[in-house]
């Protein structure tokens, strides 16, 4: 007997309704936070044909200046962004704006602006919950809470935590830099990586307070010199993976869900082996399905792509894949799991490749558009 793609259940429900079961979107739209100047700055939009891989061209969509990095609220309808060298009413010398997506055009209206909590905000994300915003303050070397109001604006900073500290490198770790922020699956804790000071820091986080306490033990270090800057979960929630930027590397631990503990098992090389040039890590994701890792290198300016033990958490180096440009400083994997998004910043275009769901392999479309300087890709969550 032959089982229906969508299940008995869901068969019987879409036959007793008299509606045909739903079809995935066959466009989605994409986000561009960017560090353009002058007449180029602002986010940008396009919409990927799920289809094809292609991009249409991008659009501005808000003129912020500086907007980074981004973040998209669970809801859809709200879009976050840092203001990097910003100056917050003459009082901040850091500021995170809210504006609402408009339907159906996907443009942006400004919603409000609140000070950052430090300075120099380069990342942001958004808790479970949907009920904060979190900032990472990389020059200031802080990380805050804004609570987000019902209406998708930002409250003022609601608990900050000043980091200090150096580590071994004399050129970039004299002290602290935050450089991004993001919560546990269950929202439970949040892990801040600190490249000054090779610690991936550790708070407990209440989200209906919103507030960060230090967590006991209160961080995992990582290998001296390396530089810790993004932080990814697998999808299990049992294991992280941090990229090491100075040091291009990557880290896998193991994660204590119930005590909010990384444990490191194994640390490897994003660059191939024989490349003697300069590089330095930038993004990293997990694959939808978990078995593969991506970690993007600035300079050999390529994907580095790893297998996942799906028991264990340990890595496999399985090669890389040339990003079709230069200094790909974000990337961002759509949805469904289907096509990895690469935003190139020196050569201000983004390159569309087909992952392969069985090997991990990444594929050029052939698509790609210009975006001045394009620093972060994101997606608004799958319907």
């Amino acid at each position: 007997m032959k089982t229906h793609p969508l299940g008995t259940t869901a068969l019987a429900a879409s036959i007793l309704s008299g509606c045909a079961a739903p079809k995935p979107p066959e466009t989605v739209r994409v986000y561009f936070g960017t560090s353009a100047k002058q007449e180029q700055r602002g986010i940008y939009m396009a919409t990927l044909d799920m289809q094809t891989g292609c991009l249409s061209d991008a659009i501005r969509v808000s003129k912020a200046a500086r907007p980074g990095f981004i973040a998209i609220h669970p809801d859809g309808k709200h879009l976050y962004a840092t203001g990097a060298g910003a100056d917050f009413e003459g009082r901040s010398p850091g500021a995170v704006s809210a504006f609402q997506i408009m339907e159906p055009s996907g443009m942006l209206a400004d919603i409000n602006t609140q000070p950052s909590g430090g300075t120099g905000p380069c990342h942001v994300s958004i808790d479970p919950s949907g009920k904060n915003l979190l900032v990472a303050n990389y020059r200031g070397a802080s990380c805050s809470v804004l609570p987000i109001q019902s209406d998708g604006s930002l409250a003022p900073p609601s608990s900050t935590r000043q980091h200090s500290g150096s580590s071994i490198d004399p050129a970039r770790q004299t002290s602290a830099f935050v450089h991004s922020i993001n919560t546990s699956p269950d929202g439970r804790f949040a892990i801040v990586a600190d490249l000054g000071i090779d610690k991936l820091v550790v708070y407990r986080f209440d989200a209906d307070a919103g507030i960060l306490e230090p967590n006991d033990p209160p961080f995992t270090a990582t290998e001296p010199g390396g530089g810790p800057r993004h932080l990814a979960f697998h999808p299990s929630g049992n294991f992280a993976y941090a990229n090491l930027e100075m040091g291009n590397r990557v880290s896998a631990f193991t994660y204590d869900a119930q005590r909010g503990i990384l444990a490191e098992i194994q640390t490897l090389d994003t660059l191939p082996e024989g490349f003697a040039g300069e590089n330095t890590t930038a993004e990293i994701a997990t694959s939808a399905d978990g078995r593969f890792l991506y970690v993007s290198n600035r300079g050999h300016d390529s994907i580095a792509i790893f297998g996942i033990d799906a028991k264990t958490g340990r890595l496999t180096a399985l090669g890389h894949e040339s990003v079709h440009g230069q200094i790909p400083r974000n990337f961002r994997i759509d949805p469904t799991g289907t096509y990895l998004l690469a935003a190139n910043q020196k050569t201000g275009n983004v390159a569309v490749f087909r992952i392969d769901r069985e090997t991990g392999q990444l594929e050029f479309t052939g698509s790609e558009i210009e975006v001045p300087s394009p620093i972060c890709v994101r997606f608004p969550a799958a319907p």
